[in-house]
């Protein structure tokens, strides 16, 4: 072979490689997934660092839906952003957000209890025992409904060890 057809051969391989690593970082960049960040302890957008896409925890209590929390209401609790709807419900929250705050981090109970960190999602939500439950879909919430013992038993026990692979 020729040194003029080597170096045309390098140089070819050279374009592949860099498309090929092209194509990876744009495919890494543009793939559809959750927003949510789902390597934290408490599940936050990576984009904007707010937990619960935004929405007051302490509204599932009080007003019984998800209501979007206002940038004027801001605390900052547990590595994450919260917003509140007035200044009332950021109070409670800050005085007990074991009660307020999602369990689980935000984390799916259903998918916690098979040992799996899913991101719940704000709008599927769920009271039970006094405590915000958020799930990734609503059949994980209508199946947690039937029989909360069941699901939180295996997820408080699967959660510490969840929880220590989660980055703080």
């Amino acid at each position: 072979m020729t040194a003029q057809r080597q170096e045309r051969n390098q140089m070819r391989l050279r374009i592949a490689l860099i498309g090929l690593l092209s194509l990876g970082l744009i495919a890494a960049a543009s793939s559809p997934g959750v927003q949510a960040a789902t390597t934290e302890r408490v599940v936050a957008d990576r984009n904007t660092g707010l937990a619960i896409d935004g929405f007051d925890p302490v509204a599932y209590f009080t007003d019984r839906e998800p209501r979007q929390g206002q940038a004027q209401f801001e605390a900052s609790a547990s590595g994450v952003v919260w917003r509140f709807c007035n200044d009332d419900n950021r109070k409670f929250f800050l005085a007990r957000p074991d009660i307020y705050g999602p369990q689980f981090g935000g984390y799916d109970p259903v998918a916690v209890a098979r040992g799996v960190p899913l991101a719940g999602n704000a709008r599927v939500w769920l009271i039970s025992g006094q405590r915000l439950y958020l799930f990734d879909r609503e059949e994980n919430r209508d199946a947690f409904a039937a029989s909360p013992e069941r699901y939180l038993h295996d997820a408080r026990e699967r959660w510490p060890g969840l929880l220590a692979t989660l980055s703080e």
